[in-house]
């Protein structure tokens, strides 16, 4: 059996996905502590530029299955696709990040192949040799740890932002590309492609903003939230909420960020009125920046926060604005 870690990769409208980043560098982090190498595994049609840039990174090849019934992603399509790269290569470990497609599919190819998945991991640690991957229950207000057991391959899908996409280590030359042949028939795959799933046909994928401006229940009333708006605004950000924002309807469900909403991870996250309840904090911690303006000098957001104001924000946001227009202007 070889030792080696799959990591599949994931992209949408001809570019890697950020997830697919963000699992390459759990993959390579996973391999430095276990003492092993990893391979990365693109489906779809016309894959060259794709396969190209992914053998930027520090991998040992990259593997490609391009042939036009994968050119549209279906369940029925990469499941049986990546069955057989599996039953080729025989990794130890196959590595997912939890986006919602690989929820669509991974659970199909780990039971084909009689296996368990680990999915929305944290991280996870090494004691002495024993992998132990960490997940979070009860929506996120404890942690569980989970061990792997029976035989290879394992897999393992780590949450949004558990591992930053920035840590991936770049090869010093290009890695080898290497096409695979897996049997696959047309009638083979039943499901047929639809519309790209989001959560609201008005959705915004916080997942790939770079700034954020939140707000929580210290904006006090719904016409206020014009305010972070303009914020928004003046960054050149998206605008999300934690989930009482969000319940009492003074902005649409798909702006949530927690637990029960979206993990993002962008450059900068400004939080506004944001005590840092653990259900928000899970969807947000992995921001690169993280400015919290609150009154509360105690608030659990100021933990987890890169810089931090305490203060009013209906006096701080307003000369802050203007601020940053003088300086974009």
């Amino acid at each position: 059996m070889a030792n080696h870690i799959l990591v599949f990769a994931e992209h949408q409208g001809g570019k890697l996905t950020r997830s697919t980043w963000e699992a390459l560098a759990a993959s390579q982090h996973l391999a430095q502590g276990v003492g092993t190498t990893v391979s990365a595994v693109l489906l779809g049609s016309n894959l060259a530029s794709l396969a190209a840039d992914l053998a930027a990174a520090a991998v040992q090849e990259v593997l490609t299955i391009d042939t036009p019934l994968l050119a549209e992603y279906t369940p029925d399509g990469y499941a049986l696709a990546l069955r057989g790269v599996i039953e080729q290569q025989k990794p130890r470990f196959v590595l997912f990040s939890h986006t919602y497609q690989v929820r669509d599919f991974a659970p199909k190819l780990a039971a084909a192949l009689n296996r368990g998945l680990v999915s929305d991991c944290l991280g996870y640690r090494n004691e002495e040799g024993k992998l132990i991957f960490v997940r979070q229950v009860f929506q996120g207000k404890y942690c569980a740890d989970v061990e792997c057991a029976g035989e290879a391959p394992y897999f393992v899908s780590f949450q949004a932002a558990a591992f930053r996409e920035d840590s991936v280590q770049r090869g010093t030359s290009a890695a080898p590309i290497t096409p695979v042949t897996v049997e696959l028939a047309a009638d083979a795959i039943r499901a047929k492609p639809g519309e790209r799933f989001r959560e609201a046909k008005q959705a915004v994928d916080l997942t790939q903003a770079e700034l954020i401006v939140a707000v929580g229940r210290g904006i006090k009333a719904p016409e206020n939230v014009d305010l972070a708006q303009k914020l928004a605004d003046a960054l050149g950000a998206e605008l999300g909420a934690s989930r009482p924002i969000c319940d009492n309807g003074w902005l649409p469900m798909d702006r949530q960020i927690g637990s029960s909403g979206q993990t993002v991870a962008p450059k900068l996250y400004v939080a506004l009125g944001i005590s840092g309840a653990i259900q928000h904090m899970v969807g947000m911690k992995g921001s690169n920046t993280i400015v919290a303006i609150n009154k509360d000098k105690e608030a659990p957001i100021f933990e987890v926060a890169t810089y931090g104001i305490v203060g009013d924000l209906f006096e701080i946001v307003p000369p802050l604005i203007e601020e940053i227009k003088k300086v974009k202007a």
